[in-house]
């Protein structure tokens, strides 16, 4: 089985960006626009549409506000198995720690799976760095 660890640390705080992440709905608002594009929510689910077409749906395996984890796993044509976790670690008051793993099979989909988890977690470092810094501003 293959497995995909991304890292980033982050200029906002955890806080905030926990909370872009558990608002299950809005990934192509608040979280990662552009490289997600749209987002459904169904009952314990999410259907993504990614910026480069592709569709799956994510069922909610836990949302685990205590210890800022978020897990998932993939249901989509391709995946013979997929589980995921978003976590946020507090580094510091305005500074935190992105950890996005993701576990799946065939592992000849972990080329092109990592790379998509790079770009998201690029944009979404980007997207809550701009957010944390438009609300020090208003300070």
């Amino acid at each position: 089985m293959a497995s995909n660890r991304i890292e980033r640390l982050i200029d906002a705080p955890a806080g905030q960006v926990w909370d872009a992440i558990r608002d299950l709905g809005a990934l192509h608002t608040r979280l990662v626009p552009g490289f997600v594009v749209d987002t459904v929510p169904e009952p314990g689910a999410r259907v993504v549409t990614f910026g480069n077409g592709m569709v799956v749906r994510e069922v909610v395996v836990d949302v685990d506000d205590a210890r800022r984890r978020f897990a998932y796993s993939v249901r989509a044509e391709g995946f013979e198995h997929h589980n995921a976790s978003n976590e946020i670690l507090d580094e510091g008051e305005n500074r935190c720690r992105f950890i996005w793993i993701a576990d799946l099979l065939p592992d000849a989909l972990a080329a092109t799976v990592g790379e998509m988890m790079g770009q998201g977690a690029d944009v979404l470092k980007a997207t809550m760095e701009k957010a944390a810094g438009s609300l020090l501003n208003k300070d």
